[in-house]
């Protein structure tokens, strides 16, 4: 706040609050740069948040009035003239801006980013958790997956794995996709059955604490032919080659073109369609992002994901995905459920 000459800023993400004081169901979390943070809850949360949430005076948002008149107003009394947002919709920019007359408020997201995307030691120890449950999901499923299930009864046995062992819930929508549904990356799972002969793609992430793990395998039901060996044994060695180019300092730009030129190199360049990972962290897509345009520069601290994948319509696609920690000299696989090919 001081670098960017602010003496007030105003969280009104609710993963970011709880990133900060602990507790998730805030509606908007105030901090002046001198005096005390306030955290604004509505009634349904009031009790909860005055029990578990650290270092703020907690305000209740009474029924019938407006938490962001009442923040402008906590502005006005503080005499606050700089004021950093993180994110807030349109609609409360302007009610605040017409509000707060020679208050200057601006868009500073950036600086919780450079907080959160490097994860301390109790928040890597939260991810390590979630990585292992998320592997006992996938052990599940390698163990359940057989021609005739439907896809939905993987995702089923995953999840109840997950549950069972003291996940909070699933960090996003589990993926099963087989057979020619494997060539869509956000196939979801539906209702068709396994058969021999697919490709199956599975992505599944449990959550700890509220923090988040993700991890893709890509199964064979049955004898594989040639194409599906040869594309499932690309995107394997992208991934381990990119894995092994990750480590603080570089860019992150650099460590996607890592696993796109090998999968250019052998001609399947136009059926890798997206990034090769994203940060993880409270949220399952956080910065940084490894992509083909992306300038930033890997930090220690950084958890991200490693995920190269090819698509082919009308055949099927392969991916594979873990979720690695960023470490100075290198980096390790917080996910670290078996490669199999072949069930």
């Amino acid at each position: 706040m001081d670098r960017e000459k602010l003496d007030g800023y105003l969280v009104a993400n609710e993963i970011t609050i709880l990133y900060f004081i602990g507790f998730l169901g805030g509606a908007r979390l105030l901090t002046p740069k001198e005096g005390e943070n306030v955290l604004y809850v509505h009634r349904v949360n009031y009790e909860e948040a005055k029990e578990t949430a650290k270092d703020c005076r907690v305000e209740l948002v009474r029924r019938g009035e407006n938490v962001d008149l009442k923040l402008a107003n906590e502005i006005k009394r503080l005499k606050l003239r700089h004021v950093g947002l993180d994110s807030i919709e349109a609609s409360v920019y302007l009610k605040l801006r017409k509000a707060l007359k020679g208050v200057r408020l601006e868009a500073q997201g950036k600086l919780v980013w450079e907080l959160r995307e490097v994860k301390d030691e109790s928040e890597i120890k939260c991810m390590r958790k979630a990585a292992e449950l998320t592997d006992e999901g996938v052990r599940a499923a390698f163990e359940t997956i057989k021609a005739g299930l439907r896809e939905f009864e993987i995702a089923a046995e995953m999840e109840y794995a997950m549950r069972r062992l003291g996940s909070g819930g699933v960090a996003f929508d589990t993926i099963v996709a087989s057979g020619v549904r494997s060539a869509f990356p956000h196939g979801g799972c539906s209702n068709r059955k396994i058969q021999k002969g697919d490709l199956v793609v599975i992505d599944v992430g449990a959550t700890y604490q509220h923090y988040r793990a993700d991890l893709t395998r890509t199964l064979i039901i049955g004898k594989p032919s040639t194409k599906q060996v040869k594309i499932y044994r690309i995107v394997r060695e992208a991934q381990e080659r990119a894995f092994q180019s990750i480590r603080a300092g570089v860019r992150t730009g650099d460590t996607d073109a890592v696993a796109r030129s090998l999968i250019e190199e052998k001609k399947y360049g136009e059926y890798f369609v997206h990034n090769l990972g994203h940060g993880i962290g409270l949220e399952t897509h956080e910065p940084p992002t490894l992509g083909p345009e992306s300038k930033e520069t890997l930090k220690a601290g950084n958890v991200i994901t490693v995920e190269p994948g090819i698509y082919i319509v009308n055949f099927g696609g392969v991916r594979i995905e873990d979720t690695v920690i960023v470490q100075k000299d290198k980096a390790e696989k917080l996910t670290k459920a078996a490669y199999e090919i072949i069930v």
